[in-house]
């Protein structure tokens, strides 16, 4: 495991604080398991949160399901983000008959003055019914004094439900939230899908709050990137950079996108061996300062699904020359 580590630390990015587009063209990325959190008979893992660090533990929130196991986000910690322990359940599906009562799943995470929040997207039961009305997703928000809980789901909720326009790209669904502190407000950016439409006409959103249990209010020229079925943005110098997944325009899929104004995003980079993490959440140090001085992201974690078997993996970023 060590030679596995040492290894890996030629892969990841260095740790500059200055964001320069001209010099970000290529990226590649490395993959390597995350002890405790693989495969498992009979459970599935995925579309984990991003990663924060709590004194001398790293933190991760996640989906799971499986044999005896509800459709609830349950949470892990790890000393050195390569070997992790799954601590428990943190927060269940909702009481019979409300908005969440199936299951609580792609949750993510804000930490404001020591209070912690999980951003978690909710669906009644049944989810899978062909019916549009009665499968719509809408995201709430839970919040505790600890990482490691109790957690209380705000009475507000959900604080994000898709919009009543049928022609809007976030009708059905509204899903994945991926929130950060940018000019002292909270930008939480969301994946969206219109009335009638596929997982592959998904786009992502924006919404911007001044407190962070709320009002968020949908930025007005929403979508902000015409694609990205998997929402994962970070502070990147002055502006915010997101990486787009599989989903979207061939001209922007498999890519790293950067905006200045947050808004409008531009590609920056393209991943050299088109090996994107799937579904991935990333430690982001610097998502919750607004200090301007956050770099590209260096590891996370991303979803696996293999055989019918869905787990969580860790990836590694490399930047890299475009004759390399």
């Amino acid at each position: 495991m060590k030679l596995i580590r040492v290894m890996l630390s030629l892969f990841v990015l260095g740790t500059a604080n200055s964001f320069s587009q001209e010099n970000l063209k290529w990226v590649t990325s490395s993959y390597t398991p995350a002890i405790g959190l693989g495969p498992e008979a009979n459970i599935k893992r995925g579309d984990n949160s991003d990663i924060i660090k709590v004194r001398d533990l790293y933190y991760v929130w996640y989906w799971k399901v499986g044999l005896n196991v509800r459709w609830a986000t349950w949470y892990a910690t790890s000393p050195d983000g390569y070997t992790w322990t799954e601590k428990g359940e943190a927060l269940p599906p909702g009481k019979e008959g409300s908005w969440d009562d199936e299951g609580c799943f792609t949750p993510g995470v804000l930490v404001v003055n020591n209070t912690y929040y999980l951003f978690y997207t909710g669906v009644n039961n049944p989810y899978l019914d062909p019916d549009l009305e009665r499968s719509k997703t809408r995201i709430g928000i839970a919040k505790a004094d600890s990482p490691d809980g109790p957690w209380t789901k705000l009475s507000t909720n959900p604080i994000m439900v898709p919009s009543v326009d049928t022609t809007s790209f976030d009708s059905h669904r509204i899903d994945d939230a991926s929130v950060l502190v940018r000019d002292g407000k909270y930008w939480l950016y969301y994946k969206g899908r219109a009335w009638g439409k596929g997982p592959s006409e998904t786009k992502m959103g924006v919404a911007v709050a001044d407190n962070p249990e709320g009002p968020y209010i949908k930025y007005k020229n929403n979508p902000v990137v015409d694609g990205n079925h998997e929402v994962l943005v970070w502070p990147q110098g002055k502006g915010v950079a997101a990486m787009i997944g599989t989903v979207g325009p061939k001209d922007i899929v498999k890519s790293i996108m950067y905006a200045e104004d947050g808004f409008n995003f531009t590609k920056t980079y393209s991943f050299k061996n088109q090996n994107v993490p799937r579904a991935p959440g990333a430690y982001r140090p610097e998502a919750y300062t607004d200090s301007g001085k956050g770099a590209i992201i260096e590891w996370g974690l991303h979803r696996v699904g293999k055989k019918g078997i869905e787990y969580l993996e860790r990836f590694d970023l490399k930047e890299v020359n475009e004759n390399n």
